[in-house]
C-alpha cells in the first residue's frame, strides 16, 4: 500500500518491479520453497493435465494517524500485471476462515475482525476513503463504485485476501486486509516463506487516530493471525521507510525491521512479527 507524512496518516505503498535489498539476517533468506498452494495454482495453467487452479495476484500506524495504501493492487489490475483470481482448491481455505476467528479482548476494548459485505459496508468504507488524509495514500476517493471496484476482486477471488472491518466494542472503526503474502506479487521482492500472512490497516474515524490505537491493534491482529493460522510462522507488513512514526508503531507492536524493499511507489521497510519471538517483543 503506500505512505508518507509522519505527522499525518501513515500508509504503505505499491509493490514491485524491482529487486529487494539484501538483509544480513540469514533467517530471512532461507526456506524459499514454493508453497503447495502456489504449486497447485500453477498447475492449472498447464494444458492437457488434470491438475488444479492457477495463480494471481498499512497498514501502518503512527502515534498520530493510521492509514494503509493499497495502490499496488490497483496498479496491477490496471496494467494487466496481475493475473485474474482463480478459485481455491476444493475444500481449502487459504486464510483459515477469517470469518470464524471471533472477537478478542484488548486493552482498548473487545476487537473483532468482520469480513466486509459490500451491501452493508460500502457506504462507510467509501466515506473513509474520501477522507483527504486517507485518500492521499489509498487513492480511492470518489463515488462508491471506486471503493467497490477495490473490494470486489478480493471478495470474488480465491480467498487469498480478505477485506474486513475492525469492530471495537461494537463500533466499526478500521478497515483491514488480511492476505497471503507468499501468494501475492510482494513475494517476488522478499524471501517469502510458505503461509507468510500480510496485513494492511486503515483507521477510519478521525477520533480514533492519534491515541496509540494503531500499535495496540497491530499487535492484536498480528497475534490473532498467529493463533488462528498454525501454519503461519510470520506476519508481514511494508510501511514506507520514510514514515518513521509508522515504522515505530510496528516496532511497538512486536514487529522487527528485516530489510529495505524497493517497490514501485516507495522504499519500504519490511516488518516481520515472528511466531518464535512473539513472547519476547
Amino acid at each position: 500500500m503506500s505512505p508518507t507524512d509522519a505527522s499525518a496518516d501513515a500508509v504503505s505503498a505499491p509493490r514491485p518491479n524491482i529487486g529487494v535489498g539484501r538483509s544480513t539476517d540469514h533467517e530471512d533468506t532461507l526456506d524459499l520453497r514454493l508453497p503447495d498452494e502456489l504449486i497447485a495454482l500453477f498447475g492449472a495453467e498447464r494444458p492437457c493435465t488434470s491438475e488444479g487452479p492457477r495463480d494471481t495476484g498499512t497498514d501502518t500506524d503512527t502515534d498520530t494517524d493510521t492509514v494503509t495504501d493499497n495502490r499496488h493492487r490497483q496498479q496491477r489490475l490496471a496494467d494487466g500485471s496481475a493475473p485474474p483470481a482463480a478459485p481455491s482448491p476444493v475444500g481449502h481455505d487459504l486464510l483459515d476462515a477469517v470469518a470464524d476467528w471471533g472477537p478478542i479482548t484488548t486493552s482498548a476494548g473487545v476487537f473483532h475482525l468482520v469480513p466486509v459485505r459490500v451491501e452493508r459496508d460500502l457506504p462507510l468504507i467509501c466515506r473513509w476513503m474520501n477522507d483527504p488524509a486517507v485518500a492521499a495514500f489509498w487513492e480511492l476517493a470518489g463515488p462508491p463504485g471506486v471503493t467497490e471496484n477495490h473490494l470486489r476482486p478480493q471478495l470474488d477471488g480465491d480467498g487469498r485476501s480478505v477485506p474486513c472491518l475492525g469492530v471495537l466494542d461494537g463500533t466499526p472503526m478500521s478497515y483491514w486486509e488480511i492476505y497471503r503474502a507468499d501468494l501475492d506479487p510482494l513475494a517476488r521482492h522478499y524471501p517469502a516463506r510458505p503461509h507468510d500472512t500480510g496485513i494492511h490497516l486503515l483507521i477510519g474515524a478521525v477520533t480514533d487516530r492519534g491515541r496509540g490505537l494503531g500499535s495496540t491493534l497491530l499487535r492484536t491482529v498480528g497475534d490473532l493471525v498467529l493463533d488462528r493460522r498454525p501454519a503461519c510462522a510470520r506476519v508481514i507488513a511494508e510501511p514506507d521507510l520514510r514514515n518513521i512514526p509508522s515504522v515505530t508503531a510496528f516496532l511497538n507492536a512486536g514487529f522487527r525491521f528485516s530489510v529495505e524493499v524497493t517497490l514501485p511507489a516507495k522504499r519500504a521497510a519490511l516488518m516481520i512479527r515472528d511466531r518464535s519471538l512473539r513472547d519476547l517483543m
